[in-house]
């Protein structure tokens, strides 16, 4: 079901309480303390973009491949906006970007069981129908200025609602059958990396840069990172961080 809201703080907040049970969204026109990653706080005009969180209770993910529920929630961004003729990038960990902008913010919290997932909120923020930003942000861009056009934002929730469900019973059925099915989906992120075996600058969270090039994610999530001296390495989220210009 989805709970529509005028305003609230947070709708990962919201979507903590456990009367939500899996599959439910609670979409608000307005937050007014929206959250990003690494503690950033999302920006959106009121009424102008998507701002929403859905529950899932991904039981059947273990621990140690949770990393599989961003790549589903990633993937089916990617698959809705493709509905709408927009060629879009998963930027690790979490974001889409279309071209060096970024078009949508993802936060994935999740709450453990003994041995795997219990409950997990996904956020997302997906600018839609704004066309000016905040001067601060530094590459923002939204689905109306990219097709010159407002869009029902009510019509992309569905859609992607619907990809949603189709790629996480998908993954629930190769965690269940033990397959190698699962792979797919991770081929499929990887193939779908923005900045993908290109040469760009990253930076170490010591501040140190270097450059380097995207080989793709381990199935844990760290991600892959080829130098110039030819030396892989993974980093986990908050070891690196994309330097854009």
């Amino acid at each position: 079901m989805i709970y529509h809201l005028d305003t609230t703080t947070s709708t990962n907040d919201d979507a903590r309480d456990e009367k939500y049970r899996e599959g439910d969204v609670v979409w608000a026109d307005f937050q007014t303390a929206g959250r990003g990653q690494r503690g950033h706080v999302w920006h959106s005009r009121k009424g102008e973009n998507l701002t929403f969180s859905v529950v899932l209770e991904p039981t059947f993910v273990p621990i140690a491949e949770q990393f599989a529920v961003s790549e589903v929630v990633a993937l089916s961004l990617v698959d809705m906006l493709a509905e709408y003729g927009i060629e879009a990038r998963i930027k690790w960990t979490n974001d889409v970007y279309v071209g060096d902008k970024k078009l949508v913010g993802i936060l994935i919290e999740h709450s453990l069981a003994t041995t795997t997932l219990r409950r997990t909120i996904v956020g997302v923020g997906i600018n839609v129908n704004q066309t000016e930003f905040d001067a601060s942000l530094p590459n923002p861009v939204s689905m109306a200025q990219l097709l010159g056009k407002q869009l029902n934002a009510e019509e992309i929730l569905q859609r992607f609602l619907a990809h949603l469900q189709c790629n996480y019973e998908a993954l629930r059925e190769m965690q269940n059958a033990k397959c190698e099915m699962q792979n797919v989906l991770h081929e499929r992120y990887n193939e779908l990396l923005y900045r993908l075996n290109e040469y760009h600058t990253y930076a170490l969270s010591s501040g140190e840069r270097f450059e380097a090039k995207i080989l793709g994610t381990a199935s844990s999530g760290a991600l892959r990172l080829e130098n110039e001296a030819g030396e892989i390495k993974d980093y986990l989220f908050k070891e690196v961080e994309f330097i854009i210009i």
